[in-house]
């Protein structure tokens, strides 16, 4: 099996690939928001928003092969990605505020996007798209 083949066989492998596609759209959208105006804070937040939205999308279907559509099952997912997305969201804003004076933008959004990668990873394999362990809200 050639590596690329090899890579892409494995949850692991389509995470870092979806994440490395996904990272480099939120950096574009940066970017252009901050040629457009848009503060450092803002211009993150705006490629957050963006970015996860279509990583969700992304890692339910090709990463971890939850073809799974009922309404159920992915209000649930939906519900504990919200969550997951929410305190990726505090801490990426907090961490781009803490440190706008030091770093560029796209440099804090780094630092943030690689701790988050490591908990969003165990989460997602472990129990959001699990398919034996996803419970549909009732």
């Amino acid at each position: 099996m050639s590596f690329g083949k090899d890579f892409l066989s494995r949850p692991g492998g389509r995470y870092l690939l979806t994440g490395g596609s996904v990272y480099l759209l939120e950096i574009v959208i940066i970017f252009v928001a901050q040629a457009l105006g848009a503060s450092p804070v803002t211009a993150v937040a705006i490629g957050f928003i963006i970015g996860t939205t279509v990583s969700f999308i992304i890692q339910k279907f090709f990463t971890f092969g939850d073809k799974r559509t009922h309404h159920k099952i992915v209000l649930s997912q939906a519900v504990a990605v919200a969550l997951l997305v929410a305190f990726n969201f505090g801490f990426t804003v907090l961490a781009t505020k803490l440190l706008q004076d030091i770093l560029p933008a796209a440099v804090t959004r780094t630092l943030a996007l690689l701790t988050t990668t490591t908990w969003n990873f165990f989460l997602y394999k472990t129990k959001i798209f699990k398919q034996s362990n996803v419970q549909p809200i009732t």
